[in-house]
């Protein structure tokens, strides 16, 4: 297979790592971009890639809450060109769906809205979609917050539960809820726990990392192969990440901490969150 400048630029722009590099995993993996992610990994180049979506999409998201925060929905609409996210018309027709997505079953939507989004269409003479939409409801006694980041780019659900339904009303409640979907936001954490992640990616993960011990002797290995997991775990799992606004603290450790103050258990149920033109 011929190795295209295209394709070198698309790998070096998704690890930051040199054209040579590049280049060259990708000859060895005949072009396939996630097993040259994977051969420059195991030579132990620190790359965290994963492949922007090739659609150009541009559009909106954006999340309602109930006022009680028991019910909360988040929608992304697609249009073609920023022009168009931009225009004032857009924007509200945007609203307009919001307005009516707590009437719709997450995934459920696109199908009762097409008549809409298909006059829209017609009016402004470029592709429009609704690429996705979320719905919640409480399950037991907690509460749902949203964030939308960068105008729109990125969007994030939160629930967290509690015992006492007094906590909901709390202002440490509230800003510790604050918090997590500004985290998820920001971090884009892949799974909420450890206990989530599919033990054939652990074990792929330990594969790479065997690789990058090669020579080291056998008495040490596995207690740096075991370091070398829980650091991977911390990079991809929501509650063992390091607090954005703080570092050293890791997500836990937050949670426990503010649940103290609270005087009730908080515990993170899910979350979910939507990157612009993402998966």
């Amino acid at each position: 297979m011929s190795i295209t400048t295209g394709m070198i630029k698309e790998l070096r722009d998704a690890t930051s790592l040199g054209i040579a590099d590049c280049k060259k995993a990708l000859e060895q993996t005949n072009g396939d971009f996630d097993e040259a992610v994977k051969i420059l990994r195991e030579k132990g180049a620190s790359v965290a890639a994963k492949r922007a979506s090739k659609e150009a999409n541009e559009g909106k998201i954006d999340a309602v809450v109930s006022k009680n925060s028991q019910q909360a929905a988040m929608i992304e609409v697609n249009c073609e060109t920023d022009f168009v996210t931009r225009n004032d018309d857009f924007q509200a027709f945007v609203n307009e769906l919001l307005d009516d997505s707590l009437n719709h079953k997450s995934g459920e939507m696109a199908d009762a809205v097409s008549s809409k989004i298909e006059e829209k269409v017609a009016q402004v003479g470029e592709k429009i979609s609704l690429r996705r939409n979320e719905k919640w409801d409480v399950e037991g006694t907690g509460a749902i917050a949203s964030y939308i980041h960068m105008g729109g780019k990125v969007g994030v659900l939160l629930e967290l539960t509690c015992g006492n339904q007094e906590s909901i009303d709390n202002s440490d409640f509230k800003e510790l809820a604050k918090d997590l979907t500004l985290h998820v936001a920001a971090a884009a954490p892949e799974y909420l726990s450890r206990d989530e992640v599919p033990t054939s990616q652990v074990e792929e993960e330990k594969d790479i990392f065997r690789k990058q011990l090669v020579g080291k002797p056998e008495n040490i290995i596995d207690n740096i192969l075991t370091g070398k997991i829980n650091k991977y775990f911390s990079q991809i799992c929501f509650l063992e990440q390091g607090f954005v606004k703080e570092e050293k603290q890791s997500i836990t450790h937050l949670i426990k901490e503010k649940s103290k103050i609270i005087g009730d258990e908080i515990t993170v149920k899910r979350y979910v969150r939507f990157q612009l033109g993402g998966e």
